[in-house]
């Protein structure tokens, strides 16, 4: 497989072997390369012998570099190929419920290992073949994320839609065996993979040391599921259940382990109205980009970052008056986290915004759209906005109903301003916009 050279680096270890744009990378060592898996893995060594092509004519040479040093060659993409599509159907997937004016990057389904290494999102393994995994294994490709769902053959085929999803426990024993660490989450559904299946799927992936953690998540249902399988949110009571069955694992895989190993998303807490977990019990935040622990880290950061203010500057009452538009989730949360830690010179009102675009099951603040936030902003006495920057997509410039930034201050007549997800962030963005920033700022 020929690789295309799109830039060569000034200076570096290709450029001074000869190498140009334009050029085709065929084989390292000897060995093929069929994506940056092995490009990353095979130019790691000092010393390298290079098959190459030029306008069709082969020719080969000798680089040494220091070890793990970057060769210097770019490519048309990261991966070197393209993305892998899902083969599942799965019962909840999300991309099946999208409402049909959704931008159309949302209904690509894929699930592609080499994405679950370079960027932790979750991948099934149904279409990895046992040559595949061999060199997972062979290019110590970890961690990876991998959506068990559940660990009973037959129930993880039914939940996944494909006979594939019964392959699951041999290959992760494979990849355990071989030195391959992973993180699971199971999105849980209410009757089907929670319950027992749930105290089977954590008994049977504690038992490989591979595995690292696992998140449970709560399935995700929109308003647009004409046709789809009869599924639906968890009641309190259910939610409450299923942090029982958490809460009975983890103190004896803390010892077993040293890990608690289990993780419940905020979701479920917010379902089952029950109190977020401290920080400690969170440990690294291992399965923070799963929504586990978003809101009892905002919490820490937050209140570190706030008692470092001198106490003039922790004051409530008067000043500016700022919006925080948000989803219904975690509204509460927020609202009493700046009740009990204010800053001085700023007033703020946390405004949940209800998802009429997905649906009003729908309730975390990711899936906020610009309509939606417009709509529900309008009448609230502000200066500004402030939104989570996970409101809108990797450039910053626009929401997941494709308004975009600027459009949605337009139409609000106010500035909206995008705040990173951390608690300091968010604490620095208040400083900034309250009466003591802007006249620093003026001042300055």
């Amino acid at each position: 497989m020929a690789h295309i050279i799109t830039a060569v680096d000034p200076g570096s270890p290709a450029a001074r072997a000869g190498i140009r744009a334009g050029d085709e990378l065929l084989r390292i060592n000897g060995t093929y390369i069929i994506d940056f898996l092995d490009y990353q893995d095979l130019t790691a060594d000092r010393r390298l012998e290079m098959d190459l092509r030029r306008g069709g004519a082969p020719y080969t040479v000798r680089v040494t570099k220091r070890e793990y040093a970057p060769l210097g060659l770019n490519f048309e993409t990261p991966m070197m190929s393209g993305l892998r599509a899902c083969c599942n159907r799965c019962l909840f997937c999300f991309v099946d419920q999208l409402p049909e004016h959704v931008r159309d990057t949302m209904r690509v389904k894929d699930d592609d290992w080499r994405t679950s290494l370079m960027m932790g999102s979750y991948v099934t393994l149904t279409n990895v073949s046992d040559r595949e995994l061999d060199r997972i294994i062979l290019r110590h490709a970890g961690p990876l994320y991998i959506s068990v769902h559940a660990t009973d053959p037959e129930l993880r085929s039914l939940l996944l839609g494909t006979p594939r999803g019964a392959r699951l426990m041999p290959q992760l024993k494979r990849l355990s065996d071989g030195g391959i660490t992973f993180h699971c989450q199971c999105v849980l559904c209410p009757g089907l993979n929670d319950g027992p299946q749930l105290e089977r799927t954590i008994e049977e992936l504690t038992a490989l040391q591979g595995a690292l953690s696992l998140a449970l998540v709560p399935v995700g249902l929109t308003g647009h599921r004409d046709g789809l399988a009869p599924l639906r949110k968890y009641t309190r009571e259910e939610a409450r259940g299923v942090l029982a069955i958490a809460d009975r694992w983890r103190p004896k895989l803390l010892k077993a382990r040293g890990s608690r190993f289990v993780f419940p998303s905020d979701e479920f807490y917010v379902q089952a109205d029950a109190p977020i977990p401290s920080d400690e019990e969170y440990e690294d935040y291992g399965q923070i980009d799963d929504g586990v622990g978003l809101i009892r880290l905002l919490y820490t950061e937050y209140i570190d970052a706030w008692n470092e203010l001198p106490a003039s500057m922790r004051q409530p009452g008067g000043g500016r008056r700022l919006a925080i538009g948000c989803g219904v989730s975690a509204a509460p949360y927020l609202r009493r986290l700046l009740e009990a830690h204010p800053v001085t010179g700023v007033q703020v009102e946390v405004v949940p915004v209800v998802n009429r675009f997905f649906g009003e099951e729908v309730t975390v603040s990711g899936l906020v759209t610009g309509g939606d936030l417009t709509d529900q902003l309008k009448g609230v006495d502000c200066e500004k906005v402030l939104i989570t920057v996970v409101m809108l997509r990797a450039e910053g410039d626009a929401f997941l109903d494709d308004m975009t930034l600027e459009e949605a201050e337009k139409r609000l007549g106010k500035p909206i301003v995008p705040v990173g997800r951390r608690g300091e962030e968010l604490l620095q963005a208040l400083v900034d916009n309250s009466e003591f920033g802007i006249r620093d700022s003026e001042s300055s």
